[in-house]
Parts: C-alpha cells; sequence; structure tokens
C-alpha cells in the first residue's frame, strides 16, 4: 500500500532530529516512490539519506542500501540491483541485523530471477526462507515460497512450482498480504497455461489484475497485462490479446522499462503471425531477438516464432536455421546451469521447440536427420555426466548410424517420440530404419495411465480383457512387427510417459492373447547414444558382489522386510564366501556402502525399502539401517549415490520405486536406477512398482541362478519373470513385472 506509506510519511509539522529515524523514514518512501515507479522523486529520498549515511553511518543505513536495490530492480537494471543487494547483505551480517539479512537474501533471489540465473535464485532463496523461518518472519517465509515457485517455474518444474505458489498465495490471503498474493495467483496461472489448461490460468490472471487494480500497484497490473494477453494469443483470441499487449506495453514505455516492454511486443508478433500479417510479424520477431535488453528466454521464444513463421511460408532453409539458432539460445542458457537438479527440469523450456522441429525435419523426408535431433534431446545429463556428449556437438549433433547402433547391441531398437500433435516410431534393426506415425501424445499418454493403474489391481488384465493394453501393443508396437519377430531381443528407447509403462505386459491379441513378456526380451535404453557406448556383452572381470540389507528398521514407516534375509542368504550362495561382502542389518548403512569402495564391485544388490521422490527425484532413497543420530542417516540418496563412481556389471535394487517416479521431457524416468548408472553402471534392475516382498524373493532367486550359468542380465531377468508367469501363483504382471532392465555404458 505503497501510496498510504507516503500518506502516513508525509511531513509533519516537525520531522525528528534524530538522524536514524530521518534516514529510516526516507529509505522508506525512497522505496515507495520506487514501487510507484515515481522514478524522480525516489531518486531524491534515497539521494537524502545516502548523504546523511555519508555523514555517520547508522543501523538504519542497511535499509538505504537495500532501497537502492529496489529502486534499481523497478528500473530493469538488474547487475546494479545486485551489487546493492549484496551490499545490504554484508551490511546486516557486520551489524547482526537478522531482518535485514533475510530481506537481502530475498532480493538476491529476485536479482538472479531477473537475471535468469534459476539455480542460483534458488539458493538465495531457500536461504531466505531458512533465515526467515527461524526468526519467525512469516511475511518474509511466503514470499520466498513464492520467489522459489516462480523460479521452478522458469526451470521447467511446473509441479513443485504450483505446491509452492498456491501455499504461498494462501499464506499471503491468510495474512492479507494483496501484494504478494497477486504475485502468487500470477504464478499460479502461468503454470496452469504451462499445462494447457488456459481456462484456469485467465481465472488466475484476472484474479490478480482484480487485486492489483485494488491497490494500484502498477507492476501487479503490467504483470497481469502481459499474461492475459499470452492467454488470449494461445486461445486464439487475438483481438484481445492485443488490448492487453497495449495496454502492458504502455506501462512498461511510461516506466522506461525495456524488457518489460518486449513480452507484451512478443505477443504482439504471434498475434501477427495468427492475423497472417506475415511481414509484421517477422519485423517484430526480429527486434525482440535483436535487443540487448532481452533475456534468453525472450531470445529462443523470439526465434521459435520466426522458425514457426518461416515453416508456415515454406521458406524451409529460413526455417531450419531459425529452429536451429533457438535451439543454440536454449542450450546456451541450460549450459549456464550448474546443477543435475536445475538442468533436469529445464529441458521442459524447450520441449515445444523440439518438437516442432522434428515434425518440420519428417515433413521434408529427413528421418534420420529428425532421429539425430530427436536422441540429441535424451538422457542429456546422463550423457553428460558419463562424457558421452560434448557441449560443441549442439550446431551439428553427431551423427547417429541407427543401423549400426542395432547391430552393436544384437537386438533391434524401438525408438519413440511423443509429440503434441502427432508421435513417431522409428523401428530399427541391422539391416533396416522404418518411421511409422502414431498417435498425439494426449491419446497415449492417458492409455498409459489408465492401464498402469489396471495392471496395479487386483484383476489379472489378461484375464479380464483389458482394452487398453490390446490398444497400446496394437498402436505402439504392432506396427513394428516385421522388426521385432518372436524370440526377439528389443531395445526400448522411451519417451514421455511411456518410461514408466513396463512393455511386457502389453497384451498380443493372436494367435491367443498373451502377453509380450512371451515373445520378446526387452531392455530399456536411456538413447541411442548412450546405447552405442554400451558393450551388449557382460565385462569379463571377476566377479565379486556386495550385498546391502535387511536393516534394522529405523522407524515404524519403514518396517523390516520379513523375507529380507531369505532374499539375501539366496543371493549370497551364488558368490563364494570370499569374492562377496555382505553388509546386513546394523552395518547396513550408507555410510557403509559409501566407504566401501562400491567401484571394486562387479554386482551390488540392495534388498531394502525405497522411497521415491516425485517432486525431487535425487532425494529418492534406498532405506538402510541408522548410522547416526541424524533424523535422515538411514536414506542412502540418489544424490549421495552419483557421487560415488561404480563399474558394475550389474545393480540390483530390490526394492519398491528404484525405478523412480518422475519423468523429465528428455532425460526420462530419473530416480534411484537413474543415479546408479550415472555413476557408472551398466545395467540396473529396478522397480516401477511397490513388489511384494515373496514373489520379489522367488524372481530374484532364479535371476540369480540364470546370472550364475552365465546368462546376460537382460535373458536372466527375462528367464525369472517367465517361472512366475508360468510356474507360480504369481502369473498376475503386478508380481512379475515391476522389475525392468535399464542400461547404461
Amino acid at each position: 500500500m505503497y501510496q498510504q506509506v507516503l500518506t502516513l510519511l508525509g511531513p509533519p509539522p516537525n520531522r525528528p532530529n534524530d538522524r536514524e529515524f530521518l534516514i529510516e523514514i526516507l529509505a522508506i518512501e525512497g522505496a515507495a516512490h520506487a514501487r510507484l515507479h515515481q522514478f524522480p522523486e525516489a531518486e531524491d529520498k534515497l539521494g537524502q539519506a545516502t548523504q546523511a549515511c555519508e555523514l555517520s553511518e547508522q543501523a538504519t543505513c542497511g535499509d538505504v542500501i537495500r532501497a537502492r536495490g529496489i529502486l534499481a530492480i523497478q528500473h530493469g537494471q538488474v547487475d546494479a540491483a545486485k551489487h546493492f543487494f549484496e551490499q545490504s547483505l554484508q551490511f546486516a551480517r557486520s551489524r547482526n541485523d537478522r531482518f535485514l539479512e533475510v530481506t537481502s537474501l530475498l532480493n538476491l533471489g529476485l536479482a538472479s530471477l531477473q537475471a535468469e540465473h534459476f539455480d542460483e535464485a534458488i539458493d538465495w532463496t531457500d536461504s531466505a526462507y531458512q533465515s526467515a523461518t527461524t526468526l519467525g518472519a512469516d511475511g518474509e517465509a511466503q514470499t520466498a515460497l513464492g520467489n522459489l515457485g516462480w523460479a521452478y517455474y522458469k526451470l521447467g518444474d511446473s509441479e513443485r512450482s504450483l505446491d509452492l505458489s498456491l501455499e504461498a498465495e494462501r499464506r499471503a490471503s491468510q495474512m492479507g498480504r494483496i501484494i504478494t498474493q497477486l504475485y502468487w495467483t500470477t504464478n499460479v496461472g502461468y503454470v496452469y497455461a504451462g499445462r494447457g489448461d488456459l481456462p484456469r490460468a485467465k481465472q488466475s490472471y484476472l484474479k490478480a489484475l482484480d487485486l492489483a487494480t485494488k491497490i494500484d500497484s502498477k507492476e501487479g497490473v503490467y504483470n497481469a497485462y502481459r499474461a492475459l494477453a499470452l492467454v488470449a494469443v494461445t486461445s486464439g483470441e487475438s483481438e484481445e490479446a492485443r488490448r492487453y499487449a497495449d495496454q502492458a506495453i504502455s506501462i512498461a514505455r511510461a516506466d522506461n522499462n525495456r524488457l518489460n516492454e518486449l513480452y507484451p511486443l512478443l505477443v504482439e508478433g504471434l498475434i501477427a503471425a495468427q492475423s497472417n500479417d506475415e511481414a509484421a510479424a517477422e519485423r517484430i520477431f526480429r527486434e525482440v531477438e535483436e535487443d540487448q535488453n532481452n533475456n534468453a528466454s525472450l531470445k529462443w521464444r523470439a526465434e521459435h516464432g520466426l522458425a514457426q513463421l518461416y515453416d508456415k511460408q515454406k521458406r524451409t532453409t529460413m526455417a531450419d536455421r531459425a529452429y536451429r539458432t533457438a535451439l543454440a539460445t536454449f542450450e546456451a542458457a541450460r549450459s549456464s546451469l550448474q546443477r543435475n537438479e536445475a538442468k533436469l527440469p529445464f529441458f521442459n523450456n524447450a520441449s515445444l521447440i523440439y518438437d516442432d522441429y522434428i515434425r518440420f525435419l519428417l515433413a521434408q523426408g529427413k528421418a534420420n536427420t529428425a532421429l539425430r535431433w530427436a536422441d540429441y534431446n535424451r538422457a542429456r545429463t546422463l550423457a553428460e555426466g558419463l562424457g558421452l556428449l560434448s557441449r560443441d556437438a549442439l550446431r551439428d549433433p553427431v551423427p547417429l548410424n541407427a543401423q549400426a547402433v542395432a547391430q552393436g547391441a544384437q537386438a533391434n531398437i524401438l525408438y519413440y517420440w511423443l509429440g503434441t500433435k502427432q508421435s513417431f516410431l522409428w523401428a530399427i534393426t541391422a539391416q533396416t530404419s522404418r518411421l511409422f506415425s502414431l498417435p498425439p501424445r494426449a491419446e497415449i499418454e492417458a492409455a498409459v495411465e489408465r492401464y498402469r493403474n489396471a495392471v496395479n489391481g487386483p484383476l489379472n488384465v489378461l484375464e479380464s480383457g483389458n482394452a487398453d493394453g490390446r490398444w497400446l501393443y496394437s498402436t505402439l508396437l504392432a506396427p513394428a512387427r516385421q522388426a521385432v519377430p518372436k524370440g526377439s531381443r528389443v531395445f526400448i528407447v522411451a519417451d514421455g510417459a511411456l518410461n514408466n509403462l513396463n512393455f511386457d505386459t502389453l497384451v498380443v491379441p493372436e494367435p491367443t492373447p498373451h502377453y509380450w513378456v512371451e515373445d520378446a526380451t526387452v531392455i530399456n535404453a536411456s538413447s541411442l547414444r548412450v546405447l552405442a557406448a554400451a558393450s551388449s556383452i557382460m565385462k569379463k572381470r571377476s566377479s565379486n558382489l556386495l550385498l546391502i540389507g535387511n536393516s534394522i528398521a529405523p522407524n515404524d514407516k519403514y518396517p523390516e522386510l520379513p523375507q529380507a534375509q531369505v532374499q539375501m542368504d539366496g543371493v549370497a550362495t551364488h558368490f563364494d564366501a570370499a569374492s562377496r561382502r555382505v553388509l546386513a542389518r546394523e552395518q547396513a548403512t550408507p555410510a557403509a556402502y559409501l566407504s566401501s569402495n562400491p567401484a571394486q564391485f562387479s554386482y551390488i544388490h540392495f534388498v531394502a525399502h525405497g522411497t521415491a521422490s516425485r517432486l525431487s527425484p535425487l532425494d529418492s532413497a534406498i532405506i538402510l539401517s541408522k548410522g547416526s543420530a541424524e533424523s535422515d542417516s538411514f536414506k542412502l540418496y540418489a544424490r549421495d549415490i552419483i557421487r560415488q563412481p561404480l563399474r558394475a556389471d550389474v545393480v540390483t535394487i530390490s526394492s519398491c520405486y528404484g525405478a523412480g517416479e518422475r519423468t523429465y521431457a528428455g532425460e526420462g524416468l530419473v530416480g534411484l536406477s537413474w543415479a546408479f548408472l550415472r555413476a557408472g553402471a551398466h545395467n540396473v534392475v529396478a522397480a516401477l512398482w511397490e513388489a511384494t516382498d515373496a514373489s520379489t524373493e522367488q524372481l530374484m532367486q532364479h535371476f540369480y541362478d540364470e546370472l550364475k550359468k552365465g546368462e546376460p542380465p537382460d535373458v536372466a531377468l527375462h528367464s525369472a519373470k517367465m517361472f512366475l508367469l508360468k510356474n507360480t501363483a504369481f502369473r498376475n504382471p503386478f508380481y512379475w513385472a515391476p522389475f525392468q532392465l535399464y542400461a547404461g555404458s
């Protein structure tokens, strides 16, 4: 309520003589004027305050430095703002001013957001949240939550963004903090828009506009108009989009904020393209792309707009160049991210560009080039970590001979691409590579979700005549029947929700209905590039085992597994006493695994509970015994697994959800199995869902029986599944299908 602030602090008959109070008043007035975009008045107040601080530094001079940062942010001068906020943080810590420290951390996070340094923004803002919570500064804590929500949205992590933004919105509403409430309401709208739920997005934006109008927040009004313009143009409502964009541009120009002007200007380019005013669209996209005030996301969106425009005009050379330029801009932004947690979701920001480019290339009859670019998009974080991909590969990804990859893997390959308008399947053998068109992503993913629920239900999907299992077979596998004849060894390179589907369970209707596991041996691969680096034959080296599990229950949530010791004993019998190391009961701790030099073992086997974190997959963990008094010392986290290099031929995670729950665009399913592959394991056996103790024990015994005979891991696991299906009471795929084999490098 900035105008009310200025009214309350309006000059009384006698302003205080105390310099400290006067400096604080001037700092507050300067910040209020800045928020109202009354920039000359803000400069005047903060100039007076700075002069007073030069005469004699007071405790409130830190507020002046912070207010100068706020003014710079409102001007769009991000680097200058960051400099002021760093100064205010130093001032706060030197004076032990804990509240100023919280707000400085918050503002450093905000400045990093403006600069699109998202992982840095998360670090600053999370520190602000922790400090605010400790201090009991509830308002600043909810602001930090909301800013984290926006940072995760910009990273492409819509699930985490929505949770954080909704919680921040709830807290702000309870506190009556309208200004932050309208920000988080806008954030929520962006998440809905990203998910394609445009009506809910528009509803959120209109609510934010109403809140901003009530308190005369120019920034809030601008943000709402900008968002409304974008959702309107996406909905095809060109006139409404133009009206909102013009209003947003008017506010930005009045404030002399060129960056804020570029966002609605981009919308006007999209409007021109929709209206077939192609010359205007090209001019606007070029203007946004080339403006020195733009940022990476604006730049790649303008370049994507140009690519779509040239594609529509059949200017194929120009379109191809624009698509590659947009992807290069995106990749440059991605390369600035330092942590896997940031890189994993970031690909969501470019999924539409890749999707459009793949369809463009296929329309030109360039199926091999399309496959090359599709594979460049796959398992990037995994491949980079394994040293399989250089940063220079983007300009022209290294050509892939898919048929040679199939020949080297001694298998056929089914490679999937799920697109918004159309999906594709490459069926690759050592002799041929054929392309098939499939239904759009949404149709396939809906069937996958229904079928997964059915497989996890009480009925046997084969005996109950489940239609989705048959439809998925006829859609995903039947077109490539010639490439995967009965008895084939098949690598599946999945996409999207297909990562959550066990292809073994799909129902083959003829000659009599049966599961596809009876026709093929299936292995999951992350990409052709990773598969090309893998050896299809087990490494010929000493066979030794690290066996860890049957841990002491750390709490009631993770009770001891009744069959754990039986499974441990059964696995151990397949190895000589001298070539195995067993960590059980109180010895089965995360610290014991990490200090065991796991790289020396060719086999690693866990018998334990597992957890999969959907919002933060690298927080997925194997549950072991407590190693110390610390609350989570019993969790072997995926993030810690990555840091311990491996050379294991097979890592088996005999636990629930070892494969993970969260699928990322391009990267696939990320969880414990991904972490072991990232650490260097050649093969990982892990579960897609919660497996039962008794059936798992039988499956693992048969699996190791086959390995001891010299069978490769894929054949051994296939044989174990067939044993349960044909010779036990565990015929329902719920029991034998959770475990899958994931191939590494």
